[in-house]
């Protein structure tokens, strides 16, 4: 059973509990993600498995997930990243907000970092369908066209990129 923190609005651990409990309550967490860029300065998006039990066969952040109780953001993007794409590398903090939910999910604290790596990758097919690189102009396209995308992705396109 994953055990994740919850924290008030200033993002101060203030007790935990499971994740089932976490989106139940509508309590407030911490989730981290990774943005990958290879040597052409394009964005790696990771292809959610139909298996996910959120947003299946969506677009996402390369690696993303819940910060576990008692890890740190970094500690937390670091297992994610090998648990997901078999590997790491040098992390870059790039960012921390608040993230604000819709449809009755629990508001969060997303922390992101950024990486340079052009690959390979080694994805973990219970959760990865695959990985590919899309410039901003491939992305935006996607999205106009209606493609799948993560809600947490789409936030931090539109906040840092688009």
């Amino acid at each position: 059973m994953e055990i994740l923190d919850i924290v008030n609005e200033k993002d101060e651990v203030i007790g935990n509990a499971s994740k089932e409990d976490v989106y139940n309550k509508l309590l407030r967490h911490r989730i981290v993600h990774v943005l990958i860029f290879n040597d052409k300065n394009e964005m790696a998006l990771q292809l959610r498995s139909a298996s996910v039990s959120f947003c299946p066969n969506h677009w996402s952040t390369t690696v993303g997930g819940h910060v576990q109780s008692g890890e740190s953001y970094e500690e937390a993007a670091l297992r994610e990243y090998q648990e997901e794409l078999g590997l790491v590398t040098d992390l870059k903090f790039l960012s921390k907000d608040y993230y604000k939910n819709i449809k009755g999910a629990p508001d969060k604290f997303l922390t992101t970092f950024k990486t340079n790596y052009s690959g390979p990758f080694y994805p973990n097919k219970k959760e990865v369908s695959k990985v590919d690189f899309f410039t901003m102009d491939q992305i935006k396209k996607m999205i106009t066209r209606g493609e799948k995308f993560h809600p947490e992705l789409l936030f931090l396109l539109d906040k840092y990129y688009l």
